[in-house]
C-alpha cells in the first residue's frame, strides 16, 4: 500500500495521510477546509515500515482501508510546572 503524507497549511504538526498522492476524495470537506492547504511531505510505501514517527502504524493502515484516510494531530502539550506540583504534592 502507497502512502502519501500531507502538512496542514494551518494547524501546526497536523499530518493527513491519503492512499494516492493528490487524490482527497475520501477525507471530508469540514476537514478539508480546517486543514488548509495540503503541502506534501513524502510518498512511500506503507507495507514495508514496520513503525512511522508517532503514528501507530496499525492504527494508519486501518483508518486508510476503511476510511480512506488518517488525520495525525500533535498530542497535547503538558504543562511541566503542573505536573511537578502534582509529583511533589505541592498544596496550594
Amino acid at each position: 500500500m502507497i502512502c502519501a503524507v500531507y502538512k496542514s497549511s494551518r494547524k501546526a504538526d497536523t499530518y493527513l495521510f491519503v492512499k494516492k498522492r493528490d487524490v482527497f476524495d475520501d477525507v471530508p470537506e469540514p476537514l478539508m477546509e480546517m486543514f488548509g492547504t495540503p503541502m506534501l511531505v513524502m510518498v512511500f510505501p506503507l507495507s514495508k515500515r514496520d513503525h512511522l514517527g508517532i503514528a501507530d502504524i496499525d492504527k494508519v493502515k486501518s483508518a486508510l482501508e476503511e476510511k480512506g484516510f488518517y488525520l495525525q494531530i500533535p498530542p497535547p502539550i503538558v504543562n511541566l510546572l503542573d505536573q511537578h506540583k502534582q509529583e511533589i504534592g505541592f498544596k496550594q
